[in-house]
């Protein structure tokens, strides 16, 4: 009797918090509710011949009231929902797939009926405002990746069994009536007390709320999303890595002709050069003969002072320390300064701030306002330039192994334009 009234408590007297009362504990509230007399298992009196069995139930009373209330079907009502979906966007893992076979193989004998559940609520779905359909989709993933996890993460619903036995000195329950007397919320010797929550201050929600907000703006992309990028990138330069795709007329880095690396620096773009501008404003920008043909087309829309203040800003960064103040009031007066001849349009933030930088010439004076107008002539001049007839009649002259004469600068060219080589 001794050993029994002691049932859950250490040597000392305090509640057990090992392990294995951590199971005995939900054990002990299943157990609980199967005795609720409304909700719980329905317990009979059966008849026999000459005699009555008083409060009787049934092994399948038993699995036909854990299925109904401990929620087994759920999982599977929602997976196979997720089937039915758009595949692209909802398409199941692959612990998630061998979730659903396990689940279709226990409920064989019903999945029928799983399946029909599944079923009308798609159409109940499909019947709901598209915002609101995607709110409701994303608040059933979030609630079955906190309940179901990803194998190998932390069930945060559940009590890691393991990490409990690790711990040296265990959160304390409140000791149950089995040892004290004081204790009139439970008659159950596993029950812990809700702890006092003390309410977070002015300044700790206000960590929070920024916490969040950088969260929020995080830039997230689905890993198939990356691969998909980086198989197309793959694709896409493919043919001018000499190593995969051999060159003609020959590999430089194989043998001791340069005639590949003398074609590439020429005047005369061949057709992957031509067609290399195309995968992005750098592309065109790093080669020369692509700068000139984008400062022409700027120059034909009279906005050819942004690319040449973006130069400009660039040459200065390789000018030796003592050549950066004069050359940084050269770039003032010629593009930022009032009444500028060749004035650049800023956004007041990035105006203000390169005037106070050039008070302190540096080579990265004007940085804010470099970045700008590349921004600028990224979202605006260079798709014009790309689907301009200009580019698509070089593109495909080139194709077609014609020559285009590549006209040289405009006379209002800046010297670093002329000279550059290589900007990027």
């Amino acid at each position: 009797m001794a050993q029994g009234n002691n049932y859950g408590q250490t040597s000392n007297g305090v509640a057990d918090e090992s392990p294995n009362m951590l199971v005995y504990r939900k054990m002990e509230d299943v157990v609980a509710r199967m005795q609720d007399e409304k909700n719980g298992i329905p317990i009979r009196t059966v008849k026999s011949f000459l005699s009555k069995i008083p409060s009787v139930f049934s092994g399948s009373d038993i699995v036909q009231w854990l299925i109904k209330n401990l929620t087994i079907e759920d999982p599977a009502v929602y997976l196979c929902k997720r089937t039915m979906q758009n595949k692209a966007r909802l398409e199941l893992a692959d612990y998630e797939a061998e979730s659903l076979a396990r689940l279709q193989r226990a409920f064989a004998r019903k999945w029928e009926f799983i399946f029909m559940q599944a079923e009308a609520q798609a159409k109940v779905d499909k019947k709901r405002d598209k915002i609101e359909r995607k709110i409701l989709d994303s608040q059933e993933r979030a609630f079955w990746d906190v309940h179901r996890p990803v194998p190998g993460c932390v069930n945060t619903t559940e009590v890691d069994i393991k990490k409990s036995s690790r711990m040296r000195n265990p959160h304390k329950t409140r000791k149950s009536v089995y040892g004290l007397q004081n204790d009139i919320r439970s008659h159950s010797p596993t029950h812990t007390p809700t702890p006092e929550m003390k309410p977070p201050t002015e300044d700790e929600l206000q960590q929070q709320i920024k916490y969040w907000q950088i969260q929020l703006d995080r830039h997230r992309l689905k890993m198939s999303k990356v691969a998909d990028s980086l198989l197309s990138y793959t694709e896409q330069y493919v043919e001018y890595d000499p190593f995969l795709v051999p060159p003609d007329p020959s590999n430089p880095w194989l043998s001791d002709d340069t005639t590949f690396w003398e074609l590439e620096a020429s005047k005369e773009p061949s057709q992957q050069r031509v067609k290399r501008w195309g995968f992005g404003m750098d592309e065109a920008l790093k080669d020369p003969v692509g700068r000139e043909q984008f400062l022409k087309f700027l120059e034909s829309e009279f906005s050819s002072e942004n690319l040449r203040f973006w130069l400009a800003v660039e040459d200065l960064k390789k000018r030796p320390i003592r050549e950066v103040p004069s050359r940084v009031q050269e770039i003032w007066q010629e593009f930022l300064a009032p009444g500028a001849p060749s004035a650049i349009n800023l956004d007041s933030k990035s105006y203000d701030k390169t005037t106070q930088n050039v008070k302190e010439p540096a080579r990265y004076t004007f940085e804010d306002a470099q970045e700008h107008i590349y921004k600028l002539m990224k979202s605006d001049s260079y798709p014009r330039f790309i689907r301009s007839s200009a580019y698509q009649e070089l593109l495909q002259a080139k194709k077609k192994g014609r020559t285009i004469p590549i006209f040289p600068c405009h006379k209002n060219c800046t010297p670093t334009l002329r000279g550059s080589t290589n900007v990027l």
